[in-house]
């Protein structure tokens, strides 16, 4: 029988009271656990666990550790119809043995209970902090003083903003006047901004004006719905690789200087004065 002292209890929850009711309804020995509660009710561990803490508290319930013959430890739950029953001696055993509750798995979607939370923080007490002991050979020497309070560090220099890029000064011209190619690509002043920057590395890397525009305004597709965006991804796609550095200019060499040919007495042209190539050597003409 379930008395009204358990149902009309003023400070028992909804859940503690419906828990109680149905652990009282069970025969001897059957599960009662917090895996097998949730298993049969709708509730969460979080939410069962607190409605056992709480028949605890109030003596409906109780929980005990016990070794069982086996040498296992497992914990029986004692289940009263009136609170004061909790003060005499053990109950009698159950017909048959308990099984042990396996530790509830923390629900992530139920709240913390509260109580179970003070329990914990009021178990812990707080270590004492051992205090430094002073070594004798690191304290300070008789006349130094006391040490000087640092200042607060200086706040870094912010780092100095880039120098705008100088643009070559034809890119934006270029831009306005890719008009007089299709009458499509006439451009807005802030798409003329946006894209000179690309125009200007086309002409830096060496390209003529009149290439950079036949590249941006050949085979356009049809219909352009934004000029400014095929201009933007042809800028991109498209762009030359820079020029190669020109090679080293030889020095000119200079001609040999004129010389008089020892044999016919005609100039040519020699490093040392001699004969030409018509003339025989001189050692044939002394043969």
């Amino acid at each position: 029988m379930i008395g009204n002292h358990l149902l009309q209890h003023r400070e028992l929850s909804a859940t503690a009271i419906g828990v109680a009711a149905y652990i009282q309804s069970l025969p001897d020995g059957a599960p009662v656990g917090i895996k097998a509660l949730t298993e049969r009710f709708t509730e969460g561990e979080a939410r069962i666990g607190s409605a056992l803490r709480e028949l605890e508290r109030h003596g409906y319930l109780e929980r005990r550790t016990e070794r069982l013959p086996t040498g296992r430890v497992a914990t029986r739950t004692y289940s009263y119809n009136k609170p004061a029953t909790t003060s005499g001696g053990p109950p009698p055993p159950p017909d048959r043995e308990p099984v042990p509750d396996p530790e509830p798995d923390p629900d992530p979607d139920a709240d913390p209970d509260p109580d179970r939370d003070r329990d914990r923080d009021r178990d812990r007490e707080p270590v004492p902090t051992p205090e430094a002991d002073p070594s004798p050979g690191l304290g300070p020497g008789p006349g130094s003083g006391p040490e000087p309070e640092r200042g607060p560090s200086p706040a870094p220099e912010p780092d100095p903003a880039p120098e705008p890029r100088q643009l070559h000064p034809g890119a934006a011209d270029l831009l306005a006047g890719l008009r007089r190619y299709d009458p499509r690509l006439l451009l807005a002043e802030r798409d003329v901004q946006r894209l000179a920057p690309g125009v200007s590395t086309w002409l830096d890397r060496g390209a003529d004006p009149e290439a950079v525009g036949l590249a941006l305004t050949a085979n356009l597709p049809e219909p352009m719905r934004s000029p400014a965006s095929v201009l933007a991804y042809r800028l991109t796609a498209l762009l030359p690789p820079r020029l190669p550095q020109a090679p080293a200019a030889r020095p000119a060499r200079r001609p040999d200087p004129f010389q008089t040919c020892d044999g016919c007495e005609r100039a040519f042209r020699a490093p040392h004065p001699g004969r030409c190539r018509d003339c025989p050597p001189e050692a044939c003409q002394a043969a």
